[in-house]
């Protein structure tokens, strides 16, 4: 059977009344009210004010009386997954404020926050931040409690970095996910919800890794080599085009011979950035004149994003990238990324043709028109995609001199 018991913790005047809730001997919560008392007018024993007879005293009992009503009825009226601690009980005395049709806990909130941004991202940033949401609510689970958004503080990330490093989550991941829950409280913030003040302490890092990208030997190699499946020539010839274009899968998968016009006798395909949703107008190369040419004007057959990836490993392999190369790829049997040393075929993915664009052509155009043309927001985020840094960016910017 539950008890609940007020007592002291100071012997200053005012002193704050703290209130203990205890069944059996797996709960023991304990937690601030928001009563005071003079401890001189306080009986430790009996855990109430010593008399009734004075009308701030008569009141203070009356208070305390009821807030033991209230909390023995919700703890009465808890959840079976609701677990019962000085988190619950600081939440029960001090709920967050509710403002109109804006939540408070985290996972509620990161579904208002995805509706709200719905419009406004592109398809893969709204499926990764689904994902984020799926690990969040998987801590929550393992952790037996729901967080709100001020509830996130120092702790909480111990907390949830101790859980991810268990489930042996990459740390990049992991990272990111607390950059994404961060995101989701000063949105938040603006949305006039309590916030912890610990949370713009929660400092995240990502850790160095190597940016896998083909060299041009390497592509002419793939260039070169004769397929005898028609799979591997379409993969391919798209895997060509995403290292001439430099642009996301999501992108280039949908291009079509209807949004080729000719500005001055320049080839030009037109099109609208799925993730940034900028209309674009970029040059085609030769390489990709020669596809369009070979397949009478058409594009490559277009294919879903887990054919092409698995595809476009195979065209690598056949075509002899072998070299042992460090990076990370998907472990099959735990769904979790593992960075090591591996045939480099095997770190060959979708976003390797946007990549080896970008690194191929640094320092022979202009940085801003790389920018322009892969979506990056601002130059940092591209010398970060590439790999490259500020130091880096300068001596090679020196060589124009």
């Amino acid at each position: 059977m539950a008890t609940a018991n007020y007592y002291l913790q100071s012997k200053k005047n005012p002193a704050v009344i703290y209130v203990r809730l205890r069944d059996g001997k797996t709960i023991d919560a304990k937690a601030k009210t928001n009563l005071v008392v003079d401890p001189d007018e306080w009986s430790a024993a009996k855990g109430q004010p010593k008399s009734n007879k004075e009308e701030g005293l008569k009141l203070l009992t009356t208070k305390l009386d009821k807030l033991k009503g209230r909390l023995f009825d919700a703890y009465n009226k808890r959840e079976l997954q609701d677990k019962i601690d000085s988190n619950w009980l600081k939440t029960f005395i001090n709920p967050p404020e509710v403002i109109e049709g804006v939540p408070t806990k985290l996972i509620e909130y990161i579904d208002y926050f995805i509706l709200h941004k719905k419009n406004v991202v592109g398809s893969s940033t709204y499926k990764r931040n689904r994902v984020y949401k799926a690990l969040i609510e998987r801590f929550q689970m393992a952790m037996g409690r729901d967080y709100y958004i001020r509830d996130v503080d120092a702790d909480f990330q111990l907390n949830f970095e101790k859980y991810c490093d268990e489930q042996n989550y990459a740390h990049n991941t992991i990272a990111r996910t607390l950059k994404f829950i961060k995101t989701i409280c000063f949105h938040a913030r603006k949305n006039r919800v309590e916030v912890h003040f610990q949370m713009e302490n929660i400092k995240v890092k990502l850790t160095k890794v190597n940016k896998v990208y083909l060299t041009l030997e390497e592509i002419k190699k793939i260039e070169n080599k004769v397929y005898a499946s028609d799979y591997h020539d379409n993969a391919r010839d798209w895997l060509i085009i995403s290292c001439e274009t430099g642009q996301r899968v999501s992108d280039f998968m949908r291009f079509r011979k209807g949004q080729i016009r000719y500005e001055s006798e320049v080839p030009l395909i037109e099109f609208t950035q799925l993730k940034t949703n900028k209309k674009m107008a970029i040059p085609l190369s030769k390489k990709v004149l020669g596809i369009l040419q070979k397949r009478k004007g058409e594009f490559p057959r277009q294919i879903s994003d887990q054919r092409y990836n698995e595809y476009i490993k195979e065209v690598a392999k056949l075509a002899g990238i072998t070299s042992k190369t460090e990076g990370s790829k998907m472990n099959n049997k735990t769904n979790r990324k593992v960075t090591g040393v591996f045939p480099k075929y095997q770190l060959v993915a979708s976003h390797i043709g946007r990549r080896s664009f970008a690194t191929n052509n640094f320092g022979k155009i202009p940085t801003a028109l790389l920018c322009y043309i892969t979506g990056h927001s601002t130059e940092k985020m591209f010398l970060e995609y590439i790999g490259k840094t500020e130091t880096e960016n300068a001596i090679q910017f020196a060589k124009y001199f």
